[in-house]
């Protein structure tokens, strides 16, 4: 709740976008918590705020924990924020009771994982998996500024961003908790879930020209109307996305041009958020929109540019760390259920790397990106003890000395 007071909207959500004052501030407070819990923080060459707590073996690959705290425009507070303060009061707890691991443990603050502001996302993740690109860089929000101008206005250097890539050696595994953002635990009832994997994602922009004109004078069979051609693609879309079980498809974002009352609209852009389970499944559902798509302007004498914002395949969740947090689960007495995120997350960029796995905390009515997003403080805390299990396992927790305080059940 703390946290979400910085970048707090009139209508009660946040808005925190990458790489604004908002972000930064947000991280500065991150940072002192880090501190308080004996961390040893510092930041990479994207802006990862990272805070590490020393193993027994210094040169152990280290146990990765933690989130992003960028958000959605208008969005809730626990996407991202939860996750990070989870794996905060982890190391917080560890450091109360001086427990100590043989594996280093480190938290991570990613940058930019929502791709709210540049239309591009996971921008930290795919720095430290070493897949982000100078190109990458030019993606540009509505103001015309790219990721690597705001960059060098946070006083980050985006010519660096390879110094943020981490050896595939140097991690063990990464962990994250995480609400679900859908409604399967709450039907359920169960307070935390396990995930086996993640949807893939591609994200295209559509930019279709027809011609403007005026809307009394021009005839309806000799109109080149852009928006009635976007209208029939996004029919399209809902329709091939619905085809299958394990594909969604949105549109999000629309633009009309020149968006006069009485003026035929002459170009449209509109943007496609296409994600399902299954890779084959992903590219014929985008084949099948493209080649419709071609059919529909053609009809139409509308020209039709596409282009891909991002692509990115579908993650399967280690075999390893699902076991480990089932343990987990039978330790705290839980309800062993698995499920598919539907979201796309940091995880999705460090699969091919290291092994990653994920604790999902459930959503209220499964409303996330949205001011009334909630999770229930007994969830939260059930999702955070999971996580705490999960790192004594795979960090190889070994001795503890005198704990400064008794600890309670739960354990955090």
């Amino acid at each position: 709740m703390v946290v979400s007071r910085i970048g707090r909207t009139s209508e009660g959500g946040m808005t925190r976008l990458s790489f604004t004052q908002e972000e930064k501030a947000a991280l500065e407070l991150l940072r002192t918590y880090m501190e308080e819990a004996g961390l040893t923080v510092r930041s990479d060459a994207v802006g990862n705020l990272i805070g590490r707590r020393e193993g027994l073996n210094t040169l152990a690959p280290v146990v990765l924990i933690g989130s992003h705290i960028d958000s959605v425009y208008n969005g809730g507070n626990f996407d991202g924020p939860l996750g990070v303060l989870s794996a905060l009061e982890v190391l917080q707890t560890m450091e109360e009771q001086t427990i100590r691991t043989e594996n280093p443990i480190e938290v991570v603050v990613l940058r930019d994982e929502e791709g709210a502001r540049f239309s591009f996302g996971m921008v930290g993740s795919r720095a430290m998996a070493g897949t982000l690109t100078q190109e990458d860089l030019e993606h540009k929000d509505d103001g015309g500024l790219s990721i690597a101008q705001a960059m060098g206005q946070a006083g980050l250097d985006p010519a660096a961003i390879s110094k943020a890539r981490r050896p595939k050696e140097s991690i063990k595994a990464y962990v994250e908790v995480h609400i679900e953002q859908g409604k399967v635990l709450e039907k359920k009832n169960l307070p935390v879930g396990i995930v086996s994997g993640m949807f893939g994602i591609v994200w295209l922009k559509f930019s279709l020209e027809g011609e403007a004109g005026h809307a009394g004078a021009t005839p309806m069979n000799m109109r080149k109307d852009a928006l009635v051609a976007a209208a029939r693609i996004i029919q399209m879309i809902e329709r091939e996305a619905s085809r299958t079980e394990t594909t969604v498809g949105t549109v999000g974002q629309v633009q009309v041009f020149p968006g006069g009352i009485n003026i035929i609209p002459g170009r449209v852009e509109f943007t496609l958020d296409l994600r399902a389970t299954e890779a084959v499944v992903l590219q014929r559902v985008e084949e099948a929109i493209r080649c419709q798509t071609e059919l529909i302007c053609k009809e139409r004498a509308i020209q039709c540019q596409l282009e891909i914002l991002q692509r990115i395949r579908p993650a399967a969740c280690s075999e390893h760390v699902q076991a480990v947090i089932r343990k987990a689960f039978r330790k705290r007495g839980l309800t062993e259920f698995t499920l598919v995120s539907g979201a796309g997350h940091d995880g999705m960029q460090f699969a091919h790397l290291w092994p990653i796995g994920m604790v999902f905390v459930r959503s209220e009515d499964g409303i996330s990106h949205n001011p009334a997003e909630w999770s229930s403080p007994k969830d939260c805390a059930e999702g955070a003890n999971v996580l705490y299990e999960t790192v004594l396992d795979l960090a190889g927790f070994r001795r503890s000395a005198q704990p400064r305080r008794q600890p309670e059940q739960p354990s955090i």
